[in-house]
């Protein structure tokens, strides 16, 4: 698996189910890649087709295979709401260093509630071989010792 420097441009999102009755919703994004989170701002007042066009960095190390989001909507002097939420696989991105912004199916409880817009990129870290280098420091083939 590779390893480097995921970038990903969270667009917008549209069609979300609205949680919020009386007023429209107060969305934001909490993204995770593996046991990294981090947060979008709060797309205040934009009701069911928030506009956020942040980009956000994580660190990608062995055995990560996707990257989860998790739509909420902030409410004031209660608990948020939970809107829906996508896992995205990364092989893609992997393999081909981007994917340019792309719609992803939001899901809450197995059912659609719209959908979220995104790009992403990687960077892959080089690696070195560290077999041949670490036989020229050190060890018996180097020792200076005369009796």
């Amino acid at each position: 698996m590779p390893q480097g420097t995921l970038e990903v441009l969270l667009v917008s999102a549209k069609k979300l189910e609205n949680t919020d009755y009386f007023c429209k919703m107060d969305p934001f994004v909490i993204l995770t890649c593996r046991t990294q989170t981090q947060q979008s701002s709060v797309a205040s007042n934009q009701g069911s087709n928030p506009e956020w066009n942040e980009t956000f960095v994580f660190n990608v190390s062995e055995g990560v295979k996707d990257i989860q989001m998790k739509i909420m909507d902030q409410d004031i002097g209660s608990c948020d709401d939970f809107v829906g939420e996508v896992t995205i696989p990364l092989a893609a991105v992997f393999a081909e260093g981007s994917v340019p912004p792309h719609p992803y199916t939001v899901v809450k409880n197995g059912h659609y509630c719209g959908e979220i817009k995104l790009g992403l990129k990687f960077m892959q870290e080089e690696r070195h071989d560290r077999g041949m280098a670490e036989e020229n420091f050190g060890g018996w083939k180097h020792s200076a010792a005369y009796y």
